[in-house]
């Protein structure tokens, strides 16, 4: 019997498709940003939405505006319900899996995960999928960042893959668990149910595109944007000199020894096939700052999307890959190895791709970002007895680059979310902040130079408790092409006796500070890229002038 030949699409209507499907994406992160009851995804969009594969979980979709870190992941938590399934049994359309295990496909234990079926004609078409992180799910720190953390266990409660939907049905008893174990579960349950509401919207969606262009054409495109994808990274790669390249960073510490953890890449190119090798980085952390082998995997697509922006965004793209991440270390660990810090970890983890790459193309070159989110969590109770549990992460400098100086008071490379405003932060909480301002002389000087870090001083109202999750106190953002190094990081915060700062210089919890009292974060600038000494005097001059450097910072007058 003669196979059937594929389904040829004109390339006007693949990229009609490409559009439409990318526009659902976008619409159900749209949909989540302004139902969310926690400013981290309302305000900073720490979410996302896909689509993906039937059989093995692969990312078919992405929008725009969802975290690419969390699409990288989602792959791996897609395929451990499809494993699941295949288990269990039971599956049906208006089914919806929830879980935040954080080595099944996750990152950490505030970032919850709902998963639902696409069924046509009675077979399960594509999975699609919501993540976001929600704003406290129980340990022993308001907000999940406990960077004294040895196990899970002190971070959070861990949900396996369950089904919270059977056939349209909500599990009530699943959300009375889920209640009981937050100190804010009145936010939780406005951000589950912005969940449910944008995969409900994208269901809708999906069906209309389906309905429209028929099953099989969509299925051929999937196919097809896939194999687009992996074409254009292998003629990327092809384009990189073969050879092997090294490159390595420090973590400050782990939160419980105060000694360096070590991020390392040996990456190999052969051809238009690239070996990322990470056997060299540290072995599996005391503390909170591993990652699963499926975070680590998901951070490689990101940095690789950063440096071959002409190569779509889904699961053809990795296919040219090989990956090695051995089992125990840092990068590969599994239950109950705490991993809140993850962020840290994985920020680490893109440098080193983008340092080895740029070893091997100096042209793609760019110098250090700030390199930490600084995951600050503030805590306490209203006048009213009401709880209050404030988390946010902060801004510093992007590195400088082969085309201009470094990006101020910018997010890091793990994602496309935003900073949190002043305004919402200040409405939601007990909080004023005294201070929110570019640090000066914490660029990294060069002929271009890095961007600046900020200053952000933060009253609290009521008396509250404090934790910090950070890094880069110790290793500062590193200059490329004989650019400098930028600053450090520094945190600190009053008592009743003066000024204190942390003995990890990074981490810290257990902070208890009254009404009144102030914390203070100056974060990191960008390295520089460059000679300082071929910087434009003009350039060099206008810094001055606008405080964003003093002659006496050194690297040029």
């Amino acid at each position: 019997m003669t196979a059937l030949a594929p389904i040829t699409i004109p390339p006007v209507t693949l990229a009609i498709l490409k559009g439409r499907l990318e526009q659902i994406a976008d619409e159900m992160d749209a949909t989540l940003y302004r139902s969310a009851f926690n400013p981290i995804i309302a305000e900073a969009r720490d979410a996302c939405h896909g689509l993906y594969h039937a059989k093995t979980g692969a990312t078919l979709v992405q929008g725009a505006q969802g975290l690419p870190i969390f699409v990288g992941a989602m792959s791996f938590a897609v395929k451990a319900v499809i494993d699941k399934v295949a288990r269990d049994g039971g599956l049906q359309a208006g089914d919806t899996y929830l879980f935040n295990d954080p080595y099944e496909g996750g990152t950490h234990l505030n970032d919850f995960r709902l998963v639902r079926p696409i069924f046509r004609d009675g077979v399960v078409f594509c999975w699609m999928a919501s993540v976001g992180h929600w704003l406290d799910i129980g340990g022993n720190v308001p907000g999940g960042y406990n960077p004294k953390a040895t196990e899970s266990f002190q971070e959070g409660v861990r949900i396996p893959p369950v089904k919270l939907i059977a056939a349209g049905r909500m599990n009530t008893d699943i959300v009375d668990i889920l209640a009981a174990n937050t100190r804010v579960p009145a936010s939780n349950w406005g951000d589950l149910n912005g969940q449910l509401n944008a995969l409900d919207l994208g269901e809708r969606r999906f069906a209309a595109l389906l309905d429209e262009y028929g099953d099989a054409v969509v299925a051929r495109a999937f196919d097809l944007f896939s194999d687009r994808a992996e074409a254009l990274m292998r003629a990327a790669i092809q384009e990189l000199p073969d050879g092997h390249y090294a490159f390595e960073d420090i973590l400050d510490n782990d939160g419980i020894t105060d000694d360096p953890l070590t991020v390392a890449l040996d990456l190999t190119i052969a051809g238009e096939t690239m070996t990322l090798d990470f056997s060299r980085s540290s072995m599996a952390a005391q503390g909170p700052v591993n990652i699963s082998r499926s975070t680590a995997i998901a951070a490689c697509y990101v940095a690789l999307k950063h440096v071959f922006t002409t190569v779509p965004a889904n699961a053809g793209c990795l296919r040219p890959i090989t990956f090695v991440v051995p089992d125990g270390s840092l990068l590969g660990v599994s239950a109950p190895k705490p991993v809140a810090g993850y962020t840290e970890t994985i920020l680490r983890l893109i440098g080193v791709v983008f340092g080895a790459l740029a070893a091997a193309d100096p042209s793609r070159a760019t110098a250090a970002p700030f390199g930490t989110i600084n995951a600050l969590s503030l805590a306490g109770y209203r006048a009213d007895g009401s709880r209050w549990v404030m988390f946010s992460f902060f801004g510093g400098g992007l590195g400088g680059n082969p085309e201009s100086d470094g990006l101020s008071h910018a997010n890091n490379p793990i994602s496309t979310a935003t900073i949190p405003p002043v305004e919402i932060l200040e409405a939601a909480y007990p909080v004023i902040f005294t201070q929110w301002a570019l640090r000066p002389d914490s660029a990294g000087a060069g002929q271009h130079r890095g961007g600046l870090g900020a200053i952000y001083e933060i009253e609290v109202l009521t008396d509250a408790s404090v934790s910090l999750l950070g890094e880069r106190g110790k290793a500062a953002p590193f200059g490329v092409n004989g650019g400098e190094p930028a600053a450090l990081n520094r945190f600190s915060w009053q008592t009743d006796d003066g000024v204190r700062s942390p003995p990890m210089v990074s981490k810290i919890t257990d902070v208890s500070i009254r009404a009144g009292q102030r914390v203070r974060l100056e974060t990191p600038g960008g390295g520089g890229w460059g000679d300082p000494a071929r910087r434009d005097p003009e350039a060099a001059r206008r810094d001055v002038a606008l405080g964003y450097r003093s002659v006496a910072a050194g690297g040029y007058a």
